[in-house]
C-alpha cells in the first residue's frame, strides 16, 4: 500500500509537480526542479500558525487532507510503480502505526524535495537534499540573512533503538520523514563579564531570529531546519490517528507529534531570577542585554528546569506507548528533544548545527552531534576564532560542517579562504 500522503499530494499536485515513492535503487528517473520556489514565498501570502489546515491548492480546489484517494485519483499525475513493502510497521502498536519506517525514496518536484531512506538490518540510512515538501517563508528575511539551498546530507540511525540508560545530549535531535533535520537548539547567546552565559531560545518574542511559520529558518550554509512543530509537516504524514509519525531521532527511535496534546512535557520555568551584568548578545551588533535580576520568561533555555512531576514525558521529551518507547514533538518547550536515550551511531555523516549543549536543568549526559558519541577528543576551540570574524562560535562550526571544509565555510561567510585559515586554530596533535 502505498502512504495516503504520497496519493494525496500527486492529486492536487500540477501535472509537473508529482511526489513519487519508489522502490530503493529503482531505475526510474525523476526530474527534480533546481530551485526551491518555496524560498522566494511562492504564495506570496502570509501564514498564521492557527490557520485551517485545508489548504487550496493550485487547481482551484480544496482538498481534505484526511480524505481517502484511489490509486487513479491523482488527476492525470502518475506515481511510480514501487516495490518498497509501505505498509504499516506490524511491529508497532496500532496507537503508533507509520508507513515510514521502511525503505522508501521520496521525490516531490514542487519543491525539489529528494529523500532516501534504506533500513538494512539494524541502520537506518537517510539522504536528503533538505529541501522541505511544503511551502516555506521568505529567506533571506529581517531575522535570517540566509537563503534555502540544496544540501547534501546524509545520516546513519539505529533502525531499532536501544536504551542505553544514559542521556546524551545532541545538537541535531533527528530527521523529520521529508528529510528536514530537527535542530531546536539556536547558535545565538548573551555572553556576561561577570561569567554567566546564556543560550537564546529559538521560539520567543524576545529575539527575531526570523523564523517562518513552519517554527524553521535557514542556516549560514543553506540548510533549512525546524527548531519547533511544523503544521505543514504534521498535515503531510497525518492519519486517523492521533499520534503522528514526523521523524526519526538520532539513536533510532521514532519521533511523533500528537493532534489532541495528549502528552505534556516536564519542564516548567525556573523560579530563581537570572544573574549576570555586562551582558551582551551575540552577533556583530554586540546588543547589551539587562539581565541581573530578571525573571525567566522562557526567552533563553536556561530559563526552564525538569521536573519529573509537572508532565508525561521525561527529560528528552519522551514516553513508552503501548511497550513502544518514542519522542514527542510538542506545542511547548522543549518543542522537539534536546537529548536522546538511545546510542548515537558513531558513523553517520551527520553534524554541524547550532544549539545544544546538556538538556535544560540536567547535569548528566555528553553533548554530541548527530551520528556521534560524545565530544570529538581534543576538539579544537573556535572560540577566538569566531570573535574575530564577528560571529558565535556555533555559527562558524556551522558553516565548516562535518568533516570540515574550509572552501565551502569561506564561502558560505564572504570571506577568502585566506581570512579564514588565518583565525582558525590548528587541527588536533597539529
Amino acid at each position: 500500500m502505498i502512504p495516503t500522503r504520497t496519493l494525496r499530494t500527486a492529486a492536487v499536485l500540477t501535472a509537473t509537480s508529482v511526489v513519487a515513492l519508489m522502490a530503493c535503487g529503482s531505475d526510474d528517473d525523476a526530474s527534480v526542479a533546481e530551485s526551491h520556489p518555496a524560498a522566494e514565498g511562492a504564495d506570496g501570502e502570509d501564514h498564521d500558525h492557527d490557520e485551517d489546515e485545508d489548504h487550496d491548492h493550485e487547481d482551484g480546489e480544496e482538498h481534505d487532507h484526511d480524505e481517502d484517494i484511489d490509486d487513479d485519483a491523482a488527476g492525470g499525475s502518475e506515481t511510480s510503480d514501487s516495490s518498497t513493502d509501505t505498509s504499516e510497521d506490524s511491529s508497532l502498536p496500532s496507537s503508533l502505526s507509520s508507513a515510514w519506517t521502511g525503505s522508501y525514496e521520496l521525490i516531490d518536484e514542487e519543491f525539489g524535495t529528494m529523500v532516501t531512506v534504506t533500513v538494512d538490518g539494524d541502520t537506518r540510512s537517510i539522504e536528503s537534499n533538505t529541501l522541505p515538501d511544503h511551502e516555506t517563508g521568505e529567506f533571506p528575511n529581517a531575522g535570517n540573512p540566509n537563503a534555502i539551498s540544496e544540501q547534501d546530507r546524509s545520516w546513519e540511525f539505529s533502525a531499532t533503538g536501544v536504551d542505553t540508560g544514559t542521556i546524551t545530549s545532541v545538537r541535531e535531535f533527528g530527521v523529520a520523514v521529508n528529510g528536514v533535520k530537527f535542530e531546536p537548539g539556536t547558535g545565538e547567546s548573551v555572553t556576561c563579564a561577570s561569567g554567566e552565559s546564556y543560550r537564546i531560545e529559538a521560539l520567543q518574542d524576545v529575539y527575531d531570529l526570523g523564523l517562518d511559520f513552519n517554527n524553521a529558518h535557514v542556516q549560514p550554509d543553506g540548510e533549512y531546519h525546524y527548531h519547533g512543530i511544523s503544521e505543514l509537516l504534521v498535515d503531510g504524514y497525518d492519519s486517523d490517528q492521533d499520534l503522528v509519525h514526523i521523524g526519526f531521532a538520532a539513536d533510532g527511535n521514532l519521533v511523533y507529534y500528537s493532534k489532541s496534546g495528549a502528552y505534556s512535557p516536564g519542564y516548567v520555568l525556573s523560579d530563581e531570577a537570572r544573574t549576570g551584568t555586562d551582558c551582551v548578545a551575540s552577533g556583530p551588533d554586540g546588543t547589551l542585554v539587562n539581565i541581573d535580576g530578571s525573571a525567566p520568561d522562557g526567552t533563553y533555555t536556561s530559563d526552564f528546569a525538569f521536573d519529573e512531576n509537572a508532565g508525561d514525558l521525561d527529560e528528552c521529551n519522551g514516553v513508552t506507548i503501548d511497550g513502544q518507547y518514542v519522542y514527542l514533538a510538542t506545542d511547548t518547550f522543549p518543542f522537539i528533544g534536546r537529548c536522546v536515550v538511545g546510542e548515537v551511531s558513531g558513523d553517520s555523516a551527520g553534524g554541524g548545527g547550532g544549539g545544544g549543549g546538556t538538556p535544560p536543568g540536567g547535569e548528566n549526559g555528553e553533548e554530541a552531534v548527530v551520528g556521534q558519541t560524545g565530544a570529538p577528543p581534543d576538539a579544537p576551540d573556535f572560540g577566538e576564532a569566531a570573535t574575530a570574524l564577528g560571529i558565535t562560535e556555533d555559527e562558524l562550526i556551522d558553516a565548516l560542517g562535518s568533516p570540515p571544509d574550509v572552501d565551502r565555510a569561506a564561502e558560505t561567510l564572504g570571506i577568502s579562504v585566506d581570512e579564514l585559515t588565518g583565525v582558525l586554530p590548528p587541527p588536533p596533535g597539529g
